[in-house]
């Protein structure tokens, strides 16, 4: 399930070109938010899960969370190897391109569990409820509309949205509402508590229902804020940045310019974090996660490395790329006006149609 127009051809080609008779793509006309609350809504729905077994492979899956954990642990190992890491004396800060928040959250739950992060940096692009958070307390969505909200390239995946979400050149970024956050939103209600004023099931309940009216705040207001004890715990384990579309675009250059290496612009989006993180805090070693390969958001590429002497983008697409575009695609378009129901029937046809 994607957001009609809202990703890159090349990803678009990737999911679509699938030729399983399984396998079915749907292409929701709204936004990845959209697609995350059919998703939410499926699993929550009684009478589908009566017949279907459902499963994410995306962040709402605990496993996926999981697995992303382990970057932090690889990457602290890396580092410690190297020889240029006294794990005595020297620090760590994680830079990670968030959207949806679930790679970020894996590292505060690797952190957790005992990888020594000093501290995680949340890179946002200007779509950046999460970097205001960190400013303010106040997670509030900033919905722009028209020329306000036009930007990046369409054949990237950019596309505005009526609910308001910014075309930047990053556009798997592009989110008003990050769901992984509720997560992170009870750790923090619950660490905000005294922990001699209740046992662990009453904090914990408690803790449950301060997200409850948050998120409730959240859908019936746009947004909400947390107390200062709240926000002073966020803080304690993040730092947030906002990176803009030329900051992007300056960054994929220069990283080029000095090594010949090719970033995607959400990859950029962390080390243009990163190297703010370094100027702020300097002697702590910085870790940027990369996302994507730049072959799927050859647009923003191209226009950083237009007048790059050498540069050609045939040279970075991938040999399983290659001809793609030439490959039947099969997608069933979802409206988002037919609501669950839709969704519900559409899916259990497809099911007992592969049955019989």
């Amino acid at each position: 399930m994607y957001p009609t127009g809202k990703v890159s051809a090349i990803q678009e080609t990737q999911m679509t070109t699938v030729q399983d008779a399984n396998v079915h793509c749907l292409s929701v006309d709204g936004t990845f938010d959209d697609c995350q609350d059919f998703v939410k809504a499926l699993f929550a729905d009684p009478l589908i899960n009566k017949t279907q077994s459902l499963g994410a492979v995306n962040s709402i899956n605990w496993a996926r969370i999981l697995a992303q954990m382990v970057y932090y642990v690889s990457s602290y190992l890396s580092l410690r190897h190297s020889n240029r890491f006294d794990p005595s004396n020297d620090h760590i800060r994680f830079v990670v391109p968030t959207g949806n928040f679930g790679d970020v959250l894996a590292g505060f739950f690797a952190k957790k569990l005992g990888v020594p992060s000093k501290s995680l940096v949340v890179a946002t692009n200007e779509n950046d409820i999460l970097h205001r958070f960190w400013q303010t307390g106040a997670y509030e969505k900033n919905p722009v509309h028209d020329p306000a909200a036009q930007g990046g390239f369409v054949e990237d995946g950019a596309l505005a949205h009526p609910s308001g979400v910014k075309e930047t050149l990053s556009p798997a970024m592009d989110i008003l509402v990050s769901s992984n956050f509720e997560r992170l939103l009870w750790y923090l209600a619950y660490d905000a508590q005294s922990p001699s004023t209740a046992n662990v099931d009453e904090r914990r309940q408690a803790a449950c229902s301060k997200v409850k009216g948050w998120q409730t705040k959240l859908k019936s207001k746009g947004g909400f804020s947390v107390e200062p004890k709240v926000l002073d715990s966020a803080k304690a384990d993040f730092a947030s940045e906002r990176v803009s579309d030329p900051e992007t675009l300056s960054t994929i250059q220069d990283i080029y310019r000095k090594g010949g290496y090719i970033l995607d612009p959400h990859s950029a989006i962390g080390v243009t974090a990163a190297f703010r993180s370094a100027e702020a805090a300097p002697g702590v070693h910085n870790v940027a996660l990369a996302t994507a390969h730049p072959a799927k958001f050859s647009n923003a590429v191209g226009l950083a490395l237009q007048d790059e002497q050498g540069f050609h983008f045939r040279y970075i697409l991938p040999e399983q790329f290659v001809g793609l575009e030439a490959l039947p695609k099969r997608i069933r378009y979802v409206k988002k006006s037919e609501g669950l129901d839709g969704l519900r029937k559409l899916i259990v046809d497809e099911v007992e149609k592969g049955l019989n």
